[in-house]
């Protein structure tokens, strides 16, 4: 795997034309079991055919138990500089729920180390809409991550996804998930608790300390160019989307012949209006309506604007000169608002 990515690397080495890659993102699957010598070999790749800029975010994703001191003290001397750790919850009784290998105390050594190590730019995950999850719990989840005094919180309603342990034991009815009203108070009582601890929610999901954004999801938030290698892995370049197939024996099989492993899309001004829309709103910037203009015309911005009217006036959205965003009323319904300005 770690040979098709590097040929990946230099496979894809125009795709990004004369950019400086400002961050990198080790994600999706387990990066975290990755040594410190296939780190290195794919960071020689990547620096033989991009530029990357001195001052670069550089982002892995990590489970709790892969998170040794050892293992946090390699990923540090590799260049390694922001954790993203799948915590999820600081229950344990949650946690075997979601099948997850770790514990409670495994999480909270998990951020020790990393910070003992010197990485501090760290962000947690939580999940919130679990079966029996008490707003008392909640809060305690919430507290348990301020006291680690970590700069970056990711919080996620429960998804139940098809072909999974989980989603057999709620369609027998041995798991009840928790009703619309409760998830809502527990997504209110995220952004209040959040907010008490100096907590900026710059994106639905996300909140984090002053000027500790995730640089490199902001930057898919705002529609920067980006290049994913990897199976399964999308990759955008403000035209056309491109994504490689999953399967890793036919990505594998696929790279060391030198053969197309990806299928690619070419966005149409819908497409690529909608997709501005959806994610620009769930953020703290909103929606620029200088862009809108200068990018897909008087017309477009003008039914916008006349659709968006309704959620101002309701007290959902509110607009200035530059711009349209949330309201805090208006992130409970992000997703209906967005579905409603699309062309």
């Amino acid at each position: 795997m770690v040979d098709a990515l590097c040929k990946e690397i230099e496979l894809q080495k125009d795709y990004l034309v004369e950019e400086t890659l400002s961050t990198i993102y080790f994600g999706g699957g387990t990066p975290s079991l990755l040594n410190v010598t296939d780190l290195d070999r794919i960071f020689n790749a990547i620096g033989k055919y991009f530029t990357i800029a001195p001052n670069a975010e550089i982002t892995l994703e990590a489970n709790p138990d892969d998170l040794s001191k050892q293992k946090t003290d390699e990923l540090k001397a590799s260049g390694i500089n922001r954790l993203s750790i799948g915590i999820q919850s600081f229950i344990d009784e949650h946690l075997i729920l979601m099948n997850r290998s770790h514990t409670s105390a495994q999480a909270v050594n998990a951020v020790k180390n990393a910070q003992k190590s010197g990485i501090q730019n760290i962000s947690i995950d939580l999940i919130y809409g679990l079966p029996d999850l008490s707003p008392d719990k909640w809060k305690q989840n919430l507290e348990k991550a301020f006291s680690l005094n970590v700069p970056h919180l990711s919080a996620y309603c429960l998804t139940v996804e098809k072909k999974t342990a989980l989603n057999k034991f709620v369609q027998a009815k041995t798991i009840i998930l928790p009703e619309e009203p409760i998830v809502l108070e527990q997504f209110d009582t995220l952004m209040t608790e959040a907010g008490k601890h100096n907590f900026i929610h710059y994106e639905i999901s996300n909140f984090c300390k002053e000027n500790m954004f995730s640089r490199h999801n902001s930057s898919y938030w705002k529609s920067d160019s980006y290049l994913g290698i990897g199976p399964s892995a999308h990759s955008y370049n403000g035209s056309s989307r491109q994504w490689n197939i999953a399967n890793n024996a036919l990505y594998i099989k696929g790279i060391h012949a030198s053969e197309s492993v990806f299928e690619k899309e070419i966005l149409t001004d819908a497409n690529r209006f909608n997709e501005y829309i959806m994610t620009r709103l769930r953020t703290i910037w909103g929606i620029d309506l200088k862009f809108i203009e200068a990018t897909f015309g008087k017309n477009i911005l003008a039914k916008m604007t006349e659709r968006a009217k309704e959620y101002i006036d309701a007290g959902f959205m509110e607009q200035n000169k530059e711009n349209v965003t949330l309201t805090v009323k208006g992130k409970f319904l992000a997703d209906k608002i967005a579905s409603d300005l699309f062309i």
